[in-house]
């Protein structure tokens, strides 16, 4: 297989990287079809021989019966050396179709959207002429290396000249449409001068050795670029809006010159009522904290029954209260407390505040970050300052935060309701402690995606193949938590893993111990994840879904949030509202 100079299109990168891997393979095969030449000529002429020899009777070397044993031989050595190079080719096609299948994945990691291999470009007429300079551009890079290597100075220049020119008309485009007027005039110019150039330096070898290089580089450069990525998507998730910051800021400040008697909320009689549907939500985000307060009344069949417990941080604490006293729930009830209010929550009684309180703590989370970007970046997730509060960890306290109460619904702060959930009061957990839903599939969000399996005792205890579950939406059944003392479970794993051997950080790890084979699987239709980082899911399921999880980096108050997630979160925000519109917080 060839590139003839008067080929009019040019191909795209990495189609002419499997091109030079065929090239190098169609030698091997024709080398291994000449000696299958060989070899059958080689057979014709025994055969004729001997059956010459047989004839006329002169050159016999045996009796008719050896002549027909040594054809017999002849035949067989051919056809096992035949079966050889058959062998040899099978495995090479492999190989071939192995390093295809490579290069369309690095193509697609590398040109992206126009990608040869990509179905929306079936159609060859579609943005041809962005693909086209896209194309030529690469040309007119390869044959101005060759032309610099080989003294053709002259062309040298005439072909960067092409090449900024092209860039520029280019740009940003990823469309025909997006093309100035002088695109063609740019095409056609770069067409000439690259016929002039394989004219002039038109070498397979050498055209195929610089594809391959700016490949393996251009593949480097994307691993870099996904390496900051991370980094920079992780940074990204652990910041504060300044629009959220500013209307924290204003809240607090109006809370604060309120008189203690304007600080109350109504039905507080509600807070300790068994009857009545309980929400636990701790949260240090006001915005998100309102969204699912809004969405689960704006969808409850009977608001008043609905009671919420806000738990938040000292520095958000008169915020909360500054907007629900603004903003009260309808005919709901509603009360929020300060998570440094609970002086029971202490380094002596909770294992994750004394370990948070540790040098080695300290030495992983606030010195970590003095090392480079690509160092840094591999653990960075478990580096993020949630892990570091209280209100990540309350869940596991819940009875003692709530006493009085047998259930309760625990929200995260980055869920939206869809769909009146007083049937989860329903749900039988057949004795177990907690009702959630469970991700795994045929091989992931199991056991060993979150713990550690190599220690032994997380080996000896529990199987990797279990089912993992969701946090963000879970029904707990507190008298069923006293009776098998939850809490204590919990202390115990946390406790043994203060050096981080059973599992790195968060939440989840540990609650999968402590209410292993405890839990009891919710219709996945109660609870539908991934908002926050997963592109890939149906509408359908969207909309069917009871609560909607935004988990995931890309949280919809974020700027890198997906777009087309984001309307089912901003709905439920009054963009109008004074305080909102004054931070200028926007859709």
């Amino acid at each position: 297989m060839a590139i003839r100079a008067g080929r009019s299109s040019l191909l795209a990168l990495a189609f002419l990287l499997a091109a030079s891997s065929y090239l190098r393979a169609r030698g091997d095969q024709l080398h291994h079809g000449k000696q299958v030449s060989d070899w059958s000529r080689q057979l014709d002429f025994e055969l004729q021989n001997l059956s010459s020899s047989q004839m006329d009777g002169r050159h016999l070397l045996g009796r008719p019966e050896q002549i027909t044993h040594r054809k017999l031989r002849v035949r067989t050595g051919v056809r096992k050396k035949m079966e050889v190079i058959q062998q040899d080719d099978e495995a090479l096609v492999k190989l071939e179709n192995t390093g295809i299948e490579r290069s369309k994945a690095v193509d697609s990691a590398v040109l992206g959207k126009y990608s040869i291999w990509r179905r929306e470009n079936e159609n060859e007429k579609a943005d041809s002429r962005v693909r086209q300079m896209r194309d030529q551009m690469i040309m007119a890079r390869i044959y101005s290396v060759l032309a610099k290597s080989r003294d053709k100075l002259d062309l040298y220049q005439e072909l960067l000249a092409r090449l900024k020119e092209s860039q520029r008309s280019l740009g940003e485009a990823t469309a025909d449409a997006e093309l100035p007027k002088s695109a063609l005039e740019r095409i056609k110019a770069m067409g000439q001068v690259l016929s002039k150039a394989r004219d002039l330096l038109y070498d397979c070898k050498a055209i195929t050795q610089r594809l391959r290089a700016m490949l393996l580089s251009a593949d480097e450069q994307v691993r870099s670029l996904k390496k900051q990525s991370t980094f920079l998507s992780q940074l990204a998730a652990k910041t504060i809006p300044n629009g959220i910051h500013c209307l924290s800021m204003r809240l607090t400040i109006d809370y604060y010159l309120l008189s203690p008697e304007k600080r109350k909320f109504p039905n507080s009689e509600n807070l300790e009522n068994p009857d009545l549907y309980h929400y636990a939500l701790f949260s240090d985000n006001v915005l998100a904290a309102s969204v699912v307060v809004n969405s689960t009344i704006m969808n409850a069949k009977e608001p008043e029954k609905h009671v919420f417990h806000l738990v938040t941080d000292k520095l958000n604490f008169g915020a909360m209260n500054m907007w629900f006293l603004l903003n009260p729930p309808g005919d709901a009830t509603i009360h929020v407390e300060n998570v440094d209010d609970f002086k029971w929550l202490n380094s002596s009684y909770c294992p994750v505040l004394k370990q948070l309180e540790s040098a080695a703590m300290r030495e992983y989370y606030f010195k970590a970050g003095s090392k480079s970007l690509s160092a840094g970046s591999s653990n960075l997730k478990y580096r993020n300052p949630k892990y570091l509060s209280m209100l990540n960890h309350l869940r596991f306290y819940l009875p003692q935060v709530y006493p009085k109460l047998n259930k309760i619904l625990f929200l995260d702060d980055d869920i939206v309701v869809q769909r009146d959930l007083t049937g989860l009061w329903e749900v039988n957990l057949n004795g177990n402690v907690n009702g959630a839903v469970e991700t795994c599939g045929e091989s992931f969000h199991r056991f060993d995606k979150y713990l550690n399996f190599s220690n032994p005792n997380i080996s000896q205890n529990f199987d990797p193949n279990a089912c993992g579950w969701a946090y963000g939406m879970n029904m707990f059944d507190l008298e069923e938590w006293k009776r098998k003392d939850i809490t204590g479970i919990y202390h115990k794993w946390q406790n043994m893993n203060e050096n981080r051997l059973l599992w790195k950080l968060g939440t989840l790890p540990p609650g999968l111990l402590t209410f292993y084979k405890l839990t009891h699987p919710l219709d996945k239709s109660w609870h539908v994840l991934g908002l926050g980082y997963n592109p890939t899911i149906e509408r359908s399921e969207i909309d069917n879904a009871a609560v909607i999880h935004y988990n995931g980096n890309m949280k919809p108050w974020l700027e890198i949030a997906m777009t087309k997630y984001r309307p089912y979160w901003t709905k439920y925000i009054n963009y109008e509202h004074p305080y909102i519109h004054g931070c200028k917080i926007s859709q």
